[in-house]
């Protein structure tokens, strides 16, 4: 039976179908992450993620082209820079092209790196609230729970598509994109407080509290302990290679 048409067993209520699910998580993202203890299904964010990622490659590799991105990210580490300069030309060319293919073959790639830090994060998340709260959830439940709390990051995926085919200004989702020439490792740590990161962290807590039944507290506890360890780590290394 479909899940357009399925019952909730414990409620007696219509499950949500696929689209729902989606436009819930926006809206009432508790009738998502509940919906999850009936079926984990996650097709559907993941499509959406795909295609999001293949037009923002697409998008960029047509309009700007990679080379031009692989500038940006040299202007942005001085280290780099450095060694780019210190290279003779033909050779800082040939880097600068190697460079921009590794970059456009990882970016088509997104689909598949997606679900790998999906099932990574899925993996602690599980790891961590049935080991450390002593919880009884599912990997498959957190792994559905990861996908669908992602979903606010499409809308950076759309924003950067708006901005490069119309040609306006990007959109600072976060203090780092206000401050271009600030040092490496502030930059990074200003980047950890965007509008929709920290909305995928707030979905990810309301998600995992519901399918593991703890306390919006305790899952707090867990999902802005792990942002905390990784935000002190990313820092820490761009601290130590700028």
């Amino acid at each position: 039976m479909s899940d357009v048409v399925a019952m909730d067993a414990e409620s007696g209520q219509p499950g949500l179908s696929q689209v729902e699910r989606v436009v819930d998580t926006f809206v009432a993202p508790t009738k998502t992450f509940t919906d999850i203890l009936r079926n984990t299904s996650w097709w559907l964010p993941f499509l959406l993620a795909v295609v999001v990622s293949i037009g923002v490659t697409f998008t960029i590799d047509r309009q700007v082209g990679f080379g031009r991105v692989v500038e940006n990210v040299i202007l942005d580490s001085p280290k780099q820079q450095e060694q780019m300069q210190s290279l003779p030309e033909d050779q800082r060319a040939a880097r600068m092209k190697v460079m921009a293919s590794g970059y456009k073959y990882v970016s088509y790639a997104t689909p598949v790196i997606i679900l790998l830090i999906s099932a990574i994060g899925a993996l602690i998340n599980w790891a961590s609230f049935n080991f450390g709260l002593g919880a009884k959830t599912t990997f498959v439940q957190m792994f559905c729970v990861w996908m669908y709390a992602s979903l606010p990051r499409l809308l950076s995926g759309l924003l950067t598509i708006v901005t490069v085919v119309f040609g306006g200004n990007a959109v600072g989702t976060n203090p780092a994109y206000f401050m271009p020439d600030a040092a490496p490792w502030l930059k990074t740590a200003l980047s950890f407080f965007d509008v929709i990161g920290i909305w995928n962290v707030v979905l990810l807590v309301i998600g995992t509290s519901i399918v593991a039944k703890v306390s919006r507290g305790k899952a707090a506890a867990v999902v802005v302990g792990w942002w905390v360890l990784i935000f002190i780590l990313s820092v820490a290394s761009a601290a130590m290679t700028s």
